[in-house]
């Protein structure tokens, strides 16, 4: 196992865990540190960033990044889970008109409110709630605010839905899916889903297990390797400022730099390179001096 940086866009395949997949990845990369962002149900297909040695310093600035999925639901049948793989607890006659089910799904659009769902990895007391789930146990918990972006009917026939959703952090397609059953007053669960976007990544940039593992066997390690993207691809969107070696050393030892240039406005979050690479972040305080936030070793 070696010490190796960047970023890999796996698909993660049907059945599998997002740590499990994260492990296998790292173990056919040979690397001694790895970590996934945005966790997908095991039931879920698709974009899963997974982070290499430093990369996985700046992971968690991906988690606020939206999301886009395509996901095919089942009409009249309701699961306590939202997904094909729980109990049936409701069973319902399907009247809805195209027309019916494209309201519905309008309805849903722009900022709304959502209640995570009992089967998550949400925590009740220090206890992860599908845990208590598994026990048949339930809990109150609060709505939050999320956003649906866009939502795209793709096909409707019988009692299937398919659905492409472009929306904020922290939203539930099983729960979306699940709420849009009862507003059509026949229940709904998730058959299969799959994402498409994460932040600034795209499904063109996905790599399978397969491929990886074809790559390897006929490339070698360093031409896996080579198929890492660098860390900084994590930090699109925020602003960079480039600085002189000097500088970039006294952020590294806990001193204050004034960056010459003065567009950076106060309290801002910068990423910095030096000679063209990428360095780490920082951030200006109220006077545009710049302290950093997290480095590169």
């Amino acid at each position: 196992m070696e010490n190796i940086d960047g970023v890999l866009i796996l698909d993660k395949p049907q059945g599998m865990s997002s740590n499990q997949a994260m492990q296998k990845v790292r173990r056919l990369f040979q690397a001694k540190k790895a970590g996934h962002t945005g966790s997908l149900d095991v039931l879920a297909t698709g974009l899963l960033p997974v982070c290499f040695g430093q990369a996985t310093k700046y992971a968690q600035y991906l988690l606020d990044a939206d999301k886009a999925y395509r996901v095919q639901a089942k009409l009249g049948v309701r699961t306590d889970s939202g997904d094909a793989e729980g109990e049936v607890i409701d069973e319902q006659a399907i009247d809805a008109t195209e027309d019916a089910v494209k309201d519905v799904v309008d309805s849903f659009l722009g900022d709304i409110e959502q209640v995570p769902p009992m089967h998550s990895a949400l925590k009740h007391k220090g206890q992860p709630l599908y845990k208590l789930a598994r026990k048949g146990l339930s809990v109150e918990r609060k709505s939050r605010s999320i956003t649906i972006y866009s939502l795209s009917l793709i096909d409707y026939s019988g009692d299937s839905l398919t659905l492409d959703v472009h929306c904020s952090k922290g939203t539930y397609i099983r729960t979306l899916i699940d709420d849009m059953g009862l507003k059509l007053g026949c229940g709904a669960h998730v058959q299969s889903l799959r994402r498409l976007q994460a932040g600034p990544f795209k499904a063109d940039q996905m790599l399978s297990l397969d491929k990886l593992e074809t790559i390897k066997e006929q490339k070698g390690i360093e031409a896996l390797r080579a198929r890492l993207l660098p860390v900084e691809v994590l930090l699109e969107g925020i602003m960079r400022c480039d600085l002189d070696a000097e500088s970039v050393a006294k952020l590294r030892h806990g001193q204050k730099v004034s960056p010459a240039s003065h567009a950076i406005p106060a309290k801002t979050l910068v990423r910095i390179y030096q000679d063209d690479a990428f360095k780490g972040l920082a951030r200006t305080d109220d006077e545009r001096v710049l302290a950093a936030k997290r480095m590169l070793a």
